[in-house]
């Protein structure tokens, strides 16, 4: 859809003009892999007019692929006006027209998504009318051989009809195999509470499962469905070794390194410690000393200069998704997660380029301390070697 968005802040019946880009959760996320060269083909459906036209025109000139999108010469382009306040607050406002809209016509018998390694969806789409709600059932419904389907909840409730729209969202979401829900979002959904474990305990079906916590972080719980099927791509969570050195799982005194440690049952990680006080950057001796089916990963966000967060939650999917193509671990995954999102919470619009893959990949690789340390601000993915991003605040 075509978005507008306001050149001052204040009410919309204020605002006297908008400036006008690119908006949805889906072509987000695909825009910010193909910046990263990743090879990315958006489906959808857009009207036969100049706003269809803009929005193919755009979204194609980040490298994304546009070849499977429809142009409908009956519905108009969807689009949406929004106020200058952060979105949760009391003074945003967001105004959407998209009843009736090319994307809402979207049906099982007209969108062909075609083959690919990952499957990107939103609760968005659901939302937009019946026929694309059936298409969603059809693209989660678990079947062999199908990519691994990511899904964002991404709650809107400007756009459900009813009141099924949380029931419905967790039904999608079971039927994933990446899950991104926002902890303060499965609270409003679900009314679930008790952090991260709780939404897991709500969501065991997909074999990963991130839990963003805000300026806090986010946490990640992997299953052992993780490890095989359509999600093979999922490496094993690193266990509590250090190569050469003893099992640093709590009680366990086992000196050697064999695949599985017969001191505490837990499968030897490949690398060094992390640098947080020694640790594996696991964490599997403040989780659990012995295997269970779920493994977790916090990793906490970096600092950020916010200048708004609008699209912050798409480019930190972008990023934990570009992670899993290139068969990172789960702690960089989270990490280029951070990255992407802060290249979006540091600018003003909804969408902005990640950061290059080098200055990305030297930053995920800090050790625990400095990650910490880091602080970014409007700019910081412009800098080459920006000494000045890791500083004590």
């Amino acid at each position: 859809m075509v978005t507008f968005l306001p050149t001052r802040p204040g009410r919309l019946a204020d605002v006297p003009s908008f400036d006008r880009a690119i908006g949805g959760a889906e072509s987000n996320v695909a825009c910010g892999l193909a910046a990263a060269g990743h090879a990315v083909r958006w489906v959808s459906r857009v009207g036969a007019d100049g706003f269809g036209d803009h929005l193919v025109e755009t979204i194609g000139s980040y490298g994304v692929d546009v070849s499977g999108v429809r142009r409908d010469a009956v519905r108009p382009t969807g689009v949406y006006f929004r106020t200058a306040g952060e979105r949760g607050t009391a003074a945003h406002e967001v105004a959407y027209y998209r009843a009736g809209s090319a994307a809402s016509a979207m049906a099982v018998g007209n969108v062909e998504v075609g083959a690919g390694r990952v499957l990107h969806l939103s609760g968005i789409t659901a939302a937009l009318s019946d026929s694309c709600l059936a298409l969603m059932r059809s693209l989660t419904a678990r079947r062999a051989g199908r990519p691994l389907v990511s899904f964002d909840v991404n709650h809107r409730a400007g756009l459900w009809r009813d009141a099924d729209g949380p029931r419905v969202l967790l039904e999608l979401a079971r039927g994933a195999d990446v899950v991104f829900v926002g902890e303060d979002e499965a609270e409003e959904v679900w009314g679930v509470a008790g952090g991260p474990e709780a939404v897991r305990e709500l969501l065991p079906e997909p074999a990963v499962l991130v839990v963003k916590q805000g300026a806090a972080g986010a946490a990640a719980f992997v299953s052992a469905a993780g490890e095989r099927g359509p999600v093979a791509q999922f490496p094993a969570p690193p266990g509590p070794f250090d190569r050469g050195q003893r099992c640093r799982a709590a009680g366990c005194a086992q000196q050697s390194h064999p695949a599985v440690c017969p001191g505490c049952g837990q499968s030897c990680r490949s690398g060094g410690t992390s640098g947080r006080s020694g640790t594996p950057h696991a964490r599997a001796s403040e989780t659990h000393p012995r295997p269970a089916p779920t493994h977790r990963t916090f990793e906490p966000a970096p600092t950020v200069d916010v200048v708004s967060t609008t699209g912050a939650g798409d480019a930190f999917a972008a990023g934990f998704l570009s992670g899993t193509l290139r068969g990172l671990c789960v702690r960089d995954r989270l990490r280029h997660g951070h990255l992407w999102a802060a290249a979006t919470l540091t600018t003003p619009g909804d969408l902005a380029a990640p950061p290059a893959r080098a200055h990305a990949d030297r930053l995920v690789a800090l050790d625990d301390h400095a990650w910490e340390r880091l602080r970014l601000g409007p700019g910081w993915t412009r800098a080459e070697q920006a000494p000045e991003e890791v500083r004590t605040p």
